[in-house]
């Protein structure tokens, strides 16, 4: 015991990550590389990493043009104003629950809380050639430090509009361009976002963390049946694993 409790009181100075739902994710923080390859090899040695277009797609965007700091570490990296990327496992294990949805043509995928733009790059190389990414943050600098990191790094999804990165509020999301196939927020509401729900298409998909800060928090999957009001009648929920994120905060 005394042993996960360290663990844990270690991932909460982190401010998230991944709290042991199974054995297979409670060894997910150890799959860290000394390049993107290795890191990339290693979140599939450990079955974060399922299928090969997940593969292909993380081992596209190198982690260290979006997280100077340790960024094969599988770990959660500081990226300034009080924002971080998240683990790379947790971004392996969100892509490959958004992964059918942002696969479909004609696809269109909404980040919220893009921080240094590295999920939003990822999804936009899974993305088919018809789909498209809109990428939002609330913080100017942090939609910015997005654009310069994929501008160095990954110019052609933004040069080819497969991407795109917006200043906006993460409870809001981004109504003009609804319906979604698939959200991702990056961030930890204290309910589920209802506006968010309301900008997926049925039979779409959102991946959200809910919870207080300080307090139990759950990766939720949110599927979109219909678009029945009040809208908490249009939307199942499955708690995947605890997790501990920075707050998604209301502007």
């Amino acid at each position: 015991m005394i042993f996960w409790r360290n663990i844990r009181s270690f991932l909460q100075e982190a401010n998230e990550h991944l709290f042991i739902p199974n054995p297979k994710y409670a060894m997910a923080w150890r799959s860290s590389g000394s390049s993107n390859d290795e890191l990339i090899s290693n979140l599939k040695r450990s079955n974060i990493i399922l299928s090969s277009s997940v593969e292909n797609a993380m081992r596209a965007v190198d982690r260290a043009n979006y997280a100077p700091s340790s960024p094969y570490e599988d770990s959660p990296q500081q990226i300034g104003y009080s924002a971080t990327i998240s683990a790379p496992h947790m971004h392996a294990y969100a892509l490959e629950i958004l992964r059918p949805f942002v696969e479909e043509p004609n696809s269109k995928v909404m980040d919220v809380g893009c921080g240094s733009g590295y999920l939003a790059a990822v999804l936009a190389r899974l993305a088919p050639s018809t789909g498209k990414v809109f990428a939002i943050d609330y913080i100017p600098e942090l939609v910015n430090l997005s654009i310069s990191n994929t501008a160095a790094a990954d110019s052609d999804v933004m040069d080819s509009q497969k991407l795109v990165y917006l200043q906006g509020d993460g409870w809001r999301g981004l109504p003009d361009e609804a319906p979604f196939s698939a959200i991702h927020v990056g961030a930890a509401a204290t309910s589920v976002p209802l506006e968010l729900v309301r900008q997926l298409k049925p039979g779409g998909v959102m991946v959200v963390p809910v919870g207080p800060q300080g307090g139990s928090q759950y990766l939720l999957k949110i599927n979109k049946v219909n678009n029945q009001e009040p809208v908490e009648q249009s939307y199942t929920s499955e708690s995947l694993m605890g997790v501990r994120y920075v707050p998604l905060v209301k502007i």
